[in-house]
């Protein structure tokens, strides 16, 4: 990333980048990215543009996240480019619900790294963000690791640990992790995550529940930690998040 940023710097940011964002132009389920040193976009992908509604990149060039994605869902992405530049510690495989137009916020695994200049300063970042919803035919699956998978789903509440889900399945950890990493681009700890957190929104959507409530029927016996952990996920409070899901136009998410 270092020697990327060099010649960034040398003034063919714009040019340096565009020959990456054609490269990601085909890899539909990634969002790709390259900003500057004030988190504004310099190159992106066309899934990134598709994603956010727009049918042209010169509408996102010199724009940062904010000002294209709604509420906490641009607001979240921003503050995470603003300590990358800051810090100059990456972020890697961070799981997170991210916008998708119309109104579709899905899960996605983001790692940004710093660039740096040949002197070792943050001039900018490079990202993507990998989308995780692809669909997975149940029949794929090995009987043992169905049946323990869909017994969580069914009772989050439950004490769950990647060790115990294994061995519910009759598998090694190791194996465990590689089946659940090759049917849902996860680990078995952002499976299980991602499992309680999506039941946890279903329930702020669709009852009435107070969200201490809410948290425990879906394994958090902590509220402060399911606060952060969905704050973290949806980039949003569990409470904001009902409140929107309430204001919603019917059919939307």
């Amino acid at each position: 990333m270092k020697a990327l940023g060099a010649r960034l710097q040398a003034g063919n940011l714009a040019v340096e980048a565009g020959v990456l964002a054609e490269l990601f132009d085909h890899a539909p389920d990634l969002a790709f990215f390259v900003k500057d040193n004030e988190g504004r976009y310099v190159a992106v992908n066309a899934s990134l543009i598709k994603r956010h509604g727009y049918r042209h990149k010169s509408q996102v060039l010199g724009r940062r996240p904010s000002d294209i994605c709604p509420n906490d869902f641009g607001r979240l992405p921003a503050e995470q480019d603003a300590q990358v530049l800051r810090t100059g510690k990456p972020l890697i495989n961070h799981l997170e619900r991210q916008w998708y137009l119309p109104r579709q916020p899905v899960w996605c695994l983001t790692t940004k790294l710093p660039l740096r200049d040949a002197a070792g300063n943050v001039i900018g970042l490079v990202g993507i963000s990998r989308d995780v919803r692809a669909p997975v035919d149940p029949r794929s699956i090995p009987v043992e690791l169905a049946a323990a998978l869909e017994s969580f789903e069914k009772n989050p509440a439950e004490s769950v640990t990647p060790a115990s889900l294994a061995r519910r399945a009759g598998l090694t950890p190791p194996r465990l992790a590689r089946l659940i990493h090759r049917f849902f681009d996860l680990t078995p700890g952002q499976f299980l995550t991602q499992t309680r957190l999506a039941a946890a929104a279903r329930l702020l959507r669709e009852t009435s529940l107070g969200v201490s409530g809410i948290a425990h029927q879906c394994g958090f016996y902590d509220h402060s930690a399911f606060s952060r952990a969905f704050h973290s996920a949806m980039g949003t409070t569990p409470s904001a998040y009902r409140e929107a899901m309430r204001k919603a136009p019917s059919g939307s998410e």
